[in-house]
């Protein structure tokens, strides 16, 4: 509409002045020169052309209100469909958020219940690049604030960036406590320590430590290796993509204090799953060690005297440490 009155209305505005002048010209010189009245055929009067003129600015404005009418529509479409598309995503990663919150159960539910969100947190890629055409469609329409919704895309990006990097982060935390599950004869406390030195160290978080990083912790935990034995076990113990995972790592360690490991400390493991009783259930023990775990225990340990579902696990060690 712009572009027709830029060039065709212009035209014709120059024709009508045009033609309006040499109307008036026409009356001067029939007056100077005496001559018979100039009348114009049917329906070219200047007041029938007057007439159309008025009818002709009519439409354009008619036709003016149609095109804003549109773009009103148009503009009000596309908010919708972002607002649509960008509370569509938050509500993913809401949903994702209350789920990972909510975990629960046996470890291998759990991860399997973090593997499904990451399965779900993945599409929002591709939607976030919908997203993110959507909203260069609304700014080339002059939207700068939005009706539908008050996520912009760099909100959302940064939410799902968030969000994945916190299920990774929480898969890995799973499978790192699901290989210290059944470790025996060592403390929380130094299960602690060993997984606290690898996080620590684990300066990329990816799950693995590099020969320097392996070697870093180690002697953190004070167990130094000569420069070829270092190598050694390094070689024996790197995985596929040359690093130590973390279960290998958590494996490695436990072998090595469980030669260290003392009566006092085997005690107070006890003491922990027992909650301070001076007898242990299967029902304590349910909670560290696996079915095969606790079979095999309870078959060395003798029944204690003070409960009927208890075992005596100071006669264990008693016996155990003479």
């Amino acid at each position: 509409f712009n572009e027709y009155k830029a060039s065709t209305k212009r035209t014709w505005t120059h024709e009508k002045i045009e033609l309006d002048t040499l109307l008036g010209d026409i009356q001067i010189k029939r007056v100077t020169y005496n001559l018979a009245p100039f009348v114009p055929r049917a329906g070219l009067a200047p007041r029938d052309l007057e007439a159309a003129w008025i009818e002709l600015a009519a439409a354009e404005v008619r036709h003016r209100k149609a095109i804003n009418h549109h773009i009103r529509q148009s503009r009000d479409a596309l908010q919708r469909r972002y607002g649509s598309e960008a509370n569509s995503i938050q509500s993913v990663l809401n949903n994702i958020a209350h789920a990972l919150s909510a975990l629960s159960g046996e470890l291998d539910a759990q991860l399997a219940t973090v593997t499904s969100l990451i399965a779900r947190a993945r599409p929002l890629g591709p939607a976030l690049s919908r997203l993110s055409s959507l909203e260069r469609m609304c700014s080339d329409a002059n939207i700068d604030e939005h009706d539908y919704t008050v996520y912009s895309v760099s909100d959302l990006e940064y939410d799902a960036e968030m969000t994945m990097k916190a299920l990774e982060k929480k898969a890995r935390f799973i499978e790192n406590q699901s290989a210290v599950r059944n470790m025996t004869n060592l403390t929380p406390a130094q299960l602690e320590e060993f997984e606290a030195t690898f996080r620590y160290f684990d300066r990329d978080s990816r799950n693995a430590l590099s020969d320097a990083e392996f070697r870093a912790a180690l002697d953190s935990l004070g167990h130094s290796f000569s420069d070829d034995e270092f190598l050694m076990l390094y070689d024996q113990l790197v995985c596929g993509d040359d690093a130590i995972s973390f279960e290998v790592y958590i494996r490695f360690l436990v072998e090595l204090t469980e030669d260290q490991t003392t009566p006092e400390q085997v005690l107070q493991s006890f003491r922990v799953i027992a909650n301070n009783k001076p007898f242990v259930t299967k029902e304590d023990l349910r909670l560290d060690l696996s079915p095969k775990s606790i079979e095999s225990l309870l078959r060395e340990i003798p029944k204690s005297d003070l409960d009927k579902n208890g075992y005596d696990y100071l006669a264990y060690l008693r016996n155990v440490f003479q």
